[in-house]
């Protein structure tokens, strides 16, 4: 019997207008029509449905999509090692991305001594001062607030560059242990945990197992930093905050 547009665009998330686009560019042709001329779309459609919607995601145009589906001798597995790849990928940057902002909104950096040329590299579209005055209001006047400004005042390019790169391993750590399933106490949790409060005390400022608690709750409580790991993986966040309870528990 094949499934009608509609009952496709209610199961792919997409509208029935998209589905006609792609019928009239020949991207996803439905291989089945009613006496009265109505599309039915069958399994195979779907599968190629499915991919189509992964390459979109990954940022492919219709035409490259196109090119890539029709290409001679790729099945469907084919295609799923290769946006498995591409995902790793896409993963790695987001986590890399995540460090860049991570240490920049933990360090609250005021009078970074860089050009604006070094601010681009380190931090990319993320301009710290913007969040210099909220982190003063916030923090201001605290042991941390101003043990980090000392610190952070001094950081030349290369520092921050380390610091990205560390932050960026830590944050791994994290996410493989959240999309291994393991619970926020195991050994690989709150180790990824230590390695965290050991970044920010060895760059920022003493980060006691309380103040690393609060920065934990702060993950998740805070949409601005929930959307960091979020961004990585849907429920990084929550698991982060409980790994580092887990960890301060076991060690304080």
């Amino acid at each position: 019997m094949g499934y009608s547009v509609g009952q496709v665009a209610a199961f792919a998330g997409v509208t029935v207008r998209t589905l006609h686009h792609y019928d009239e560019i020949g991207l996803l042709t439905p291989s089945e029509r009613t006496v009265a001329g109505y599309r039915r779309y069958t399994e195979p459609d779907l599968d190629r449905l499915q991919q189509v919607l992964f390459y979109r995601e990954l940022g492919f145009s219709l035409e490259e999509i196109a090119a890539i589906l029709d290409e001679p001798g790729a099945g469907p597995l084919t295609h799923l090692r290769r946006q498995h790849e591409l995902l790793r990928q896409r993963i790695a940057r987001l986590q890399s991305m995540v460090a860049a902002v991570e240490l920049a909104m933990e360090a609250q950096t005021m009078g970074i001594s860089l050009t604006p040329e070094e601010r681009f590299e380190v931090f990319g579209d993320f301009d710290p001062d913007e969040h210099a005055q909220e982190a003063e209001e916030r923090w201001g006047g605290s042991d941390a607030f101003e043990q980090s400004r000392r610190r952070t005042a001094a950081y030349t390019k290369d520092d921050w560059l380390r610091i990205k790169d560390e932050g960026a391993e830590v944050m791994r750590g994290f996410t493989e242990a959240f999309e291994a399933g393991l619970p926020v106490g195991s050994e690989r949790a709150v180790e990824a945990a230590e390695r965290h409060r050991e970044h920010i005390s060895r760059w920022f400022y003493d980060c006691s197992y309380e103040i690393h608690k609060g920065l934990g709750d702060m993950y998740v409580a805070d949409p601005r930093f929930a959307a960091n790991y979020e961004t990585v993986a849907e429920g990084l966040a929550a698991y982060v905050r409980d790994a580092i309870h887990a960890n301060a528990d076991r060690r304080a």
